[in-house]
């Protein structure tokens, strides 16, 4: 491997390039190369100045996260680098360019002056991975920024622009051109300057409170999942009261305390997880992706509406097909009002509002989606209405052209032999709001193409999507896991819980919302028709009880927040507890013969809630469903709000221990009976936890 780091003279500069594709992450072996180069600078007296440029389309864009779980782990080589480059009796320059980030921006601080292209960004999103910046990020950016910005960034991670770093103080300079070029240049006329040292500057408190960091620290107590979060607090707190060398000390403490705990190891495990997500085993590198750039959405129903807002969001246009104009015409004023909303909230401007509306066309002609480049069927879930849909579309679609069913639970196969042409066909599983949930399940029918499959993967990344594939089953990977969930929150109302004690006992781990508001905010006559459907295809259990309460909610017309009445009555959207809830199921538990309990925990049900959860899971592994144990971690995080901090629910279970649910899962089998499956853990979370091995870890051969 050549070296990263290269160290060379122009004239009475010395440049250190950096050259490690494809973000120039400090990876140790660049490390190395700084501390070799910067070596060569230091011994060379006839260079007056030295540049730090990076090749490619980005300046440093951070560390090298994969390091941070070595046993031999240390900032020191860097954090030492840095002091060394900062005492240079010798003007250092930093021409910036793309994303310069966490290392990147602690490196940039370090030299005394900093200069960058229009489109540079800078940021320190350390917080992002449960950490904070630990190469004196939290020293630095307070004596440039001021403490108020300084916390902001680092507590937020969000990124800055190169004018409004320049604003700040981050940044000297902003020019248009070739980074080397005019790095040289700057460098050139810095010959005479002194060598501005960040760590000597006085720390700026304008503007704020006396009670500032109390305020800050209050704050991030009431988020004890996110530790960083208070560390922040106290490093920002320590640079603007303490000499930087005491600071520097208070920084390495904390980010030594967070780089093993749980949350980070988290955060990280999902870093790593959002990245293999698009790495599709099998898919050759080269296939040649089709073009997209026209697509057609059939129903203009909440879903369909938020599909399409997705690709007129980046300027693809967008042919809409309702069945009757009513029908269109109130779709295309939902979108309509949502870009309007977005207007309102200076998000948009009249423009951009203007130029999204633009390529929407509403039709209620089939005949419109003839030359689209892909069309995505988007109406209810009813196997009977989609097969025709597909049918249709397999006739009117043009040669080439990609036909794609938003179905959440349904055979894709079948519908793809629906259209004749199952090659061209592959499911696009959005979630509601379709126009704001990240997550994107991609389901490969036993047919799709190679090609099509990876020019969803491609499109689902244009829109801002993190897209997972799936394989086919009922509910593919996420509705698969949320049936067995939903199951026991049934079992367990029957038994004696209450809809607000099983939600309370999922939130208080991270949950956004327990099983029984999340239904009711989703439609429980949408998770009883979809019951219904599995009934009619054969897919049910054997059991008279299974999912008999949504199936009585829904004949009694309560469908949740939008009938006022679900699992709770609502006075507006604040969910209530309702007697006759709990009056219905009592009568369905005497109706089948269910014994009521009082002494149902809170422990009891998170264990029943997710341990079939995560065993599930494990039969999606070993089935071949899913590729990895960390693609499920991401469809339920960025899908169905399970915390972040928890990994995901295969994460969670290795930190649980595979053993301990094995355990608990049999001894629930002895209690409730093997009946039906329920609680028969899967052979490979038993090997798994039989070997010591990690369910989040794996990997289908």
């Amino acid at each position: 491997m050549t070296n990263p780091v290269i160290f060379e003279t122009h004239g009475r500069i010395g440049v250190l390039r950096m050259n490690n594709p494809p973000v120039n992450a400090l990876s140790p072996a660049a490390v190395a190369g700084l501390i070799e180069g910067f070596a060569a600078f230091e011994a060379d007296a006839s260079l007056q100045a030295l540049l730090l440029h990076c090749e490619g389309r980005t300046f440093v864009a951070g560390g090298d996260i994969s390091s941070f779980d070595l046993a031999d782990f240390s900032t020191a080589p860097f954090n030492n680098f840095l002091a060394r480059l900062e005492q240079s009796a010798r003007p250092v320059v930093a021409a910036l360019h793309g994303t310069v980030l966490g290392g990147g921006l602690e490196l940039a601080m370090a030299c005394h002056y900093r200069l960058a292209l229009p489109g540079t960004r800078v940021g320190l999103p350390e917080v992002k991975l449960g950490l904070i910046p630990g190469s004196l990020g939290t020293q630095r950016l307070p004596r440039l920024a001021g403490v108020a910005l300084a916390l902001d960034l680092i507590q937020s991670g969000r990124m800055l622009d190169a004018a409004r770093a320049l604003e700040a103080g981050i940044v000297d300079v902003v020019c248009e051109g070739d980074a080397l070029k005019l790095g040289l240049a700057y460098a050139e006329s810095l010959l005479a300057a002194p060598a501005r040292r960040s760590s000597e500057r006085p720390v700026s408190q304008a503007g704020i409170a006396p009670d500032f960091f109390a305020t800050a620290l209050a704050a991030a107590h009431k988020k004890p999942a996110y530790p960083a979060l208070a560390a922040a607090v106290r490093c920002v707190q320590a640079a603007a009261e303490l000499p930087f060398a005491q600071g520097e000390q208070v920084e390495a403490r904390e980010f030594e305390l967070l780089r093993p705990s749980a949350t980070s190891r988290a955060l990280r495990h999902l870093f790593f997880a959002e990245r293999q997500v698009s790495k599709i085993p099998g898919l050759a590198k080269d296939v040649v992706l089709r073009k997209i750039a026209s697509v057609g959405v059939v129903g203009a129903g909440t879903m369909g509406g938020g599909i399409a807002m997705n690709f007129a969001n980046v300027g693809i246009p967008v042919v809409i097909v309702e069945a009757t104009d009513e029908a269109l015409q109130r779709g295309l004023g939902l979108v309509r009002k949502n870009y309007e909303a977005s207007a309102a909230k200076g998000k948009l401007s009249a423009q951009q509002l203007a130029q999204r509306l633009s390529l929407l066309t509403g039709s209620l002609d089939y005949a419109a989606l003839a030359n689209c480049d892909m069309v995505i069927e988007a109406v209810f879930e009813n196997m009977d209405l989609k097969r025709q849909i597909c049918a249709n579309l397999g006739q009117i679609c043009k040669a080439g052209a990609i036909i794609a069913t938003n179905t959440s639970t349904l055979d894709v196969d079948e519908l793809a032999a629906a259209t004749g042409r199952a090659a061209d066909v592959v499911g696009m599983h959005f979630f509601s709001p379709a126009n704001v949930m990240r997550l994107l399940e991609v389901v490969r029918g036993a047919q799709t193409a190679p090609e099509v499959l990876a020019t969803v993967m491609k499109i689902a990344g244009v829109i801002g999507k993190v897209a997972v594939v799936s394989g086919v089953c009922y509910g593919f990977i996420g509705n698969r896991m949320a049936e067995v969930y939903m199951r026991e929150a049934e079992f367990l109302l029957l038994e004696g819980a209450q809809p607000r004690q099983i939600d309370r006992a999922v939130e208080a781990l991270g949950m956004a919302m327990g099983p029984c508001r999340m239904l009711d905010m989703a439609g429980i006559d949408v998770g009883a028709k979809t019951v219904i459907e599995r009934d009619k295809a054969g897919g049910l259990p054997p059991d008279p009880n299974y999912r008999v309460l949504v199936r009585k909610l829904f004949e009694l017309g309560r469908f949740g927040q939008k009938t006022l009445a679900g699992y709770y009555r609502y006075e507006g959207r604040t969910p209530l507890p309702d007697p006759l809830v709990t009056k219905i199921c009592v009568a369905l538990a005497a109706q089948y013969g269910i014994e009521r309990r009082s002494d149902i925990t809170d422990q009891e049900i998170v264990e029943r809630l997710l341990y079939p959860l995560i065993n599930e899971g494990a039969l999606i592994l070993s089935e071949g469903i899913a590729y990895r144990g960390a693609d499920i971690d991401m469809v339920w995080v960025a899908g169905y709000g399970f915390p972040d901090h928890r990994g995901g629910p295969l994460f969670m279970a290795d930190e649980i221990g595979l053993t301990k649910i094995v355990e608990r899962m049999a001894a629930y089998a002895s209690q409730r009976g093997h009946a039906f499956g329920y609680w028969t853990a899967s052979e490979l979370l038993k090997t798994l936890a039989e070997q010591g091995k990690r369910l989040s870890d794996y990997a289908a051969a």
